[in-house]
């Protein structure tokens, strides 16, 4: 004779509701604190056997680059996919219920990053040992320290704009940092700095919207999934997967065109394998196709599977890649640039 389980109590499912969320934070955590040793020790590994000589503190660097991008992710994503979700086809309100931002923690994040990296470059592009080798004053006298302390006033306005009751005024400091980070990458005086500062600029602008607009809708969707509007929050995944396929092929044309400034097209297959930059570069490739073919897969299921929300799988597995993806960017950054042969 068999026994059947007495249904669960309100006790018994709030119980497991506490472990399932303790174990995806356990989860979370477990993953970022693997992505915090890309940039940590990528310089290292990218430059071995290369003969190129490592900046001192380049691991310090990276990470901090690698916080400020992803704190730039955050927001520009939540603005991004709250207006598609007012336009979206399947909402039944012009307001609709939104998850909580993240973007006033994200630009605390962005500024305490800032502000390590002002400090880098007010040492003379070098970790800090103590306060006292921290010149401030000097910082407004170079182009690197003004756009440092750019990048720190804007993070410090987009986190006062997003506890404001008109968040999306975020959108202007955010665009400053944007800015900040194509300039800083293209000094004046490399040949046609104004070329790789625009390709730059939209390169990391679509990237930001990519994947931080990614992140935010897997958020609305298990929001909208719970609330049972399964209909809206497919509608929505289909409006973003639409624009995403546009910025995968802005930032495609974007990344080729700016490796080929940095090495051309004689020298670039040798340096891929042969120097740190190429080979940071190349991994950041191999991530971006992966990010892409789990995009693909997840626009077929939304349009052919039975249950257009189990496109969220894959899409989760897309969000992962493009992490990976900001992390080797911030070893980009601190690696020695290629020489052009």
């Amino acid at each position: 004779m068999t026994q059947t389980q007495p249904p669960l109590g309100p006790a018994d499912r709030h119980g497991s509701v506490r472990r399932s969320g303790a174990g995806r934070a356990v989860a979370v955590l477990v993953l970022v604190a693997l992505a915090a040793l890309i940039p940590l020790l990528g310089p290292s590994a990218a430059l071995h056997g290369t003969g190129e000589a490592e900046a001192p503190g380049a691991g310090g660097t990276a990470l901090l680059r690698t916080v400020l991008f992803a704190a730039l992710c955050i927001p520009v994503g939540e603005l991004f996919v709250n207006r598609l979700a007012r336009s979206s086809p399947g909402t039944q309100s012009p307001r609709p219920a939104l998850p909580r931002s993240w973007s006033p923690l994200a630009a605390g994040a962005g500024f305490l990053a800032a502000l390590g990296l002002a400090a880098v470059v007010a040492t003379g592009n070098l970790l800090p040992g103590a306060g006292a080798d921290i010149d401030l004053g000097g910082l407004y006298a170079s182009r690197d320290g003004k756009l440092a302390l750019l990048e720190v006033n804007a993070f410090l306005v987009a986190g006062l704009c997003a506890a404001s009751r008109r968040p999306v005024a975020q959108v202007w400091p955010l665009a400053a940092v944007v800015v900040a980070e194509a300039l800083r990458a293209h000094p004046a005086t490399e040949h046609t700095a104004l070329t790789g500062t625009g390709l730059t600029l939209v390169h990391l602008t679509c990237a930001a919207l990519w994947a931080g607009g990614l992140l935010h809708a897997l958020r609305v969707l298990r929001l909208w999934s719970g609330r049972r509007d399964p209909a809206a929050g497919a509608a929505l995944l289909g409006l973003y997967a639409r624009v995403a396929v546009v910025l995968l092929a802005a930032i495609t044309a974007t990344g080729v065109c700016s490796s080929l400034r940095r090495m051309p097209p004689e020298t670039i297959l040798g340096q891929l394998t042969g120097t740190a930059y190429g080979r940071a570069l190349l991994a950041k490739v191999l991530l971006v196709a992966v990010a892409a073919a789990l995009a693909v897969w997840a626009r077929r299921r939304l349009r052919r599977a039975a249950d257009p929300l189990t496109a969220c799988a894959p899409a989760r597995a897309e969000v992962g890649a493009l992490g990976l993806a900001v992390a080797v960017s911030g070893v980009l950054t601190a690696l020695p640039l290629p020489i052009r042969w």
